[in-house]
């Protein structure tokens, strides 16, 4: 079952979860969907770090999420944002029964192009990535 532990940073928010790995990965696969995300892209650190450097490291995903009206919208505003999306969500295994759930806080990306009106987009993205990690 989730646990109420919040962490809200310049960068992201996150939650820690109580259960399998897998469990918490699909089930933030399916919050996404639900808010509109696509998975365009999907990082295994771990099995990535094992082949590359031969090194163990706790499961850890990057889901590369794209809310393509939203994307749009942005993209309009601002065509350099393209080098910061997509929103990136992270499942990680942080040990001792734990999984964390993260999103990236889309405010902090459009606040790298002030004045070009991407505080609606940003403000929007949030909102649905903060529905993300409180379901799961």
């Amino acid at each position: 079952m989730a646990s109420p532990t919040y962490r809200s940073t310049p960068t992201g928010i996150g939650k820690d979860v109580q259960m399998p790995f897998e469990t918490a990965l699909e089930k933030t696969q399916e919050a996404l969907k639900k808010e509109g995300f696509g998975i365009v892209s999907r990082i295994d650190i771990r099995a990535t770090l094992k082949e590359k450097l031969g090194v163990d490291f706790p499961a850890f995903v990057i889901l590369g999420a794209c809310n393509p009206p939203l994307a749009h919208r942005a993209l309009t505003l601002e065509p350099e944002v393209g080098l910061l999306l997509p929103c990136n969500v992270v499942v990680r295994d942080v040990g001792v029964g734990k999984i964390r759930v993260e999103a990236i806080n889309a405010g902090t990306m459009a606040g790298l192009f002030p004045g070009v009106g991407l505080e609606e987009v940003s403000n929007e993205a949030n909102s649905r990535l903060a529905r993300v990690i409180e379901s799961i």
